[in-house]
């Protein structure tokens, strides 16, 4: 299983895993100080109690695989990167309002907005973050990931779909039956 070559990856399971969780993990850091920035408080931005929030851990494992192929043309890389993570966002907006009848964002008083979903702003931003990435994090990521001993990354990789896991199912328990509470300034409200 470790081994298996994950063909739209050309990298192994482990491989693979361990870049999800590096880009899940800096995701909810980057999130987490941002928006608790914006709100003057700490704020966690994740769904889950824990810090990961997978948006990034797909966003940023999918984009560096597709923008591979346009490394050293900044131009493309902005704009796919743009579609592509904005695309992704999109998705897991409709995932939330479906599921949840509400989303941890909300983009309504921001210009060229689409439903509080999406905006502009924000898909600049993905290009941007995109450039980022392919340009300068991307290799340090892989470079960091490669001086992990492997039983630590098996051992990383278990404990985190565990922790992950539970900590989803119990979240996602606690917000059906009503009992999460969230900051009106970070949700967007659907009917379910």
């Amino acid at each position: 299983m470790w081994n298996y070559t994950l063909p739209l990856f050309n990298e192994s399971f482990y491989g693979v895993a361990l870049w999800f969780l590096t880009y899940s993990v800096m995701g909810w850091i980057v999130e987490s100080i941002y928006i608790s920035l914006c709100n003057k408080k700490i704020t966690n931005r994740g769904y889950i109690k824990g810090p990961i929030c997978p948006i990034y851990g797909f966003g940023g494992t999918l984009i560096h695989v597709i923008l591979q192929r346009f490394a050293g043309n900044y131009i493309l890389i902005f704009l796919v990167g743009s579609i592509l993570a904005t695309t992704v966002e999109y998705i897991t907006a409709i995932v939330m309002i479906k599921l949840f009848g509400c989303l941890w964002w909300d983009y309504t008083n921001k210009p060229f907005n689409y439903k509080g979903i999406l905006c502009l702003e924000s898909s600049i931003g993905w290009g941007l973050y995109c450039i980022c990435d392919m340009a300068f994090l991307k290799n340090g990521i892989f470079m960091v990931i490669s001086y992990i001993p492997v039983k630590l990354g098996k051992f990383i990789i278990i404990f985190a779909i565990v922790y992950y896991l539970i900590d989803f199912i119990y979240t996602t328990r606690k917000n059906m039956n009503g009992e999460i509470e969230f900051e009106e300034n970070n949700v967007l409200q659907f009917n379910k």
